[in-house]
């Protein structure tokens, strides 16, 4: 739970033929790429993203398409000290990638989730959006960390 809110709305945003029309996805970068003959759209240098919902901010953000277009979402990449705020938590990491085929979301690299409730560090965060289901491993020391404050 403690990373199930922030992570699905890096869902939506990274499936844009599922945000509504009302929401308007922001993303400002130093560089901006499409690459249509290899189906990708590529953010580079001081990517910032912003959802009515999410903001994340990233050294370079990838989104590969289908034939549908760049609403055919096949997977999104953020990488380089990646940050996902919401108003009620923070995960950080060094790397998010998120699959739609399998409603997958993984954060790699130095994890760290810190809401209200307290605060997760692990290696890696898989968070299955098909079953609600948030999974934390360790990192190099083998090991998930976690602080929780009473509430």
């Amino acid at each position: 739970m403690i990373a199930r809110t922030l992570l699905s709305t890096l869902f939506v945003l990274g499936c844009s033929s599922f945000v509504a029309a009302q929401d308007k996805v922001a993303i400002t970068a130093d560089l901006f790429m499409l690459n249509e003959a290899g189906r990708e759209a590529v953010f580079t240098g001081n990517v910032v993203v912003n959802h009515p919902s999410v903001k994340v901010w990233a050294s370079k953000v990838v989104a590969n398409y289908g034939a549908g277009g760049t609403t055919d979402i096949e997977n999104f990449e953020a990488t380089g000290a990646v940050k996902l705020q919401t108003p009620d938590q923070t995960a950080t990491g060094e790397r998010a990638v998120f699959t739609p085929g399998d409603q997958l979301l993984r954060l790699t690299g130095n994890v760290k989730v810190t809401n209200a409730g307290g605060t997760v560090d692990a290696g890696e965060l898989v968070v299955n959006l098909a079953t609600n289901v948030s999974t934390f491993t360790g990192g190099k020391g083998g090991r998930v960390t976690g602080v929780f404050t009473a509430q």
